[in-house]
């Protein structure tokens, strides 16, 4: 079963990508349900489909498959692994992910969008003993999203969360700000710093620098995008060397009715 989810991922992801899509940019016509690891206050639109997929270091590939069930209420489930890119065994992850959002007030002139939700999955490997992944999940959530006219548009965010990945004893509610500038209609840069105070203690994985990520995301059409991301510019992970890291992401949207 496990399999069989991120596999339709793909297989859909590949049949449709043939159609000129895209999100990015000031003519995007969807929201970011994420920035690069942190939740945004974006929620699918009603009828739609979104398709995603994570490639990363260590072979690490996730996919997830999004649905925009009702009119600001979105759901979804991911699954990935490790070295699924690569050679040997695949370390696939041992549960799928569960991603549900609901916003609960819309962007106003003087207000800000703000969403609920929860998002089990997690990034990079899984450790067994310290029952964790090494980006942890973001868990219970809270975000607030914002849009303002500047050579474009410029998206401010703030996210609360709580993680359930609390076996390293750190079990602190955490949070985090992003910015999305838009550059002409089909480009976007993005910026993220997770503070990761539930991350941070003697034995979990974070040194207390805080995660700082970068992003590009490009508009090949509508509804798809392609992007590069870098992790951890701050070398926080403290039992690696040299912890920055270069990803791509992958993006499809579509109406199914």
């Amino acid at each position: 079963m496990k399999k069989l989810i991120i596999f339709s991922a793909v297989l859909f992801f590949v049949s449709t990508a043939v159609i000129p899509q895209g999100t990015a940019g000031t003519d995007a016509k969807y929201e970011y349900r994420s920035l690069i690891d942190l939740p945004s206050a974006g929620v699918l639109e009603r009828g739609y489909v979104g398709v995603s997929l994570d490639v990363m270091p260590l072979g690490v590939l996730i996919s997830k498959i999004e649905v925009g069930a009702f009119e600001n209420f979105s759901f979804g489930i991911s699954y990935g692994g490790a070295n699924i890119i690569g050679r040997g065994s695949v370390d696939w992850y041992k549960l799928p992910g569960v991603n549900i959002r609901l916003r609960a007030m819309n962007e106003t002139e003087g207000l800000p969008a703000l969403t609920i939700g929860f998002d089990s999955q997690g990034k990079s490997e899984y450790n067994e003993i310290a029952r964790r992944f090494t980006i942890k999940s973001p868990g219970f959530f809270l975000s607030v999203s914002k849009n303002f006219e500047l050579l474009g548009y410029l998206s401010v965010h703030g996210i609360l969360n709580y993680s359930l990945e609390r076996e390293d004893n750190d079990k602190d509610l955490n949070f985090g700000f992003g910015v999305e500038k838009t550059i002409g209609g089909k480009v976007s840069l993005i910026a993220e710093y997770d503070f990761a105070v539930n991350d941070n203690n003697p034995v979990s994985f974070g040194a207390g620098k805080g995660y700082l990520n970068l992003g590009l995301r490009w508009s090949v059409g509508d509804g798809f995008t392609i992007g590069l991301d870098m992790r951890d510019l701050l070398d926080n992970k403290k039992f690696e060397a040299n912890s920055a890291d270069r990803a791509i992401f992958v993006e499809y949207i579509k109406p199914i009715f």
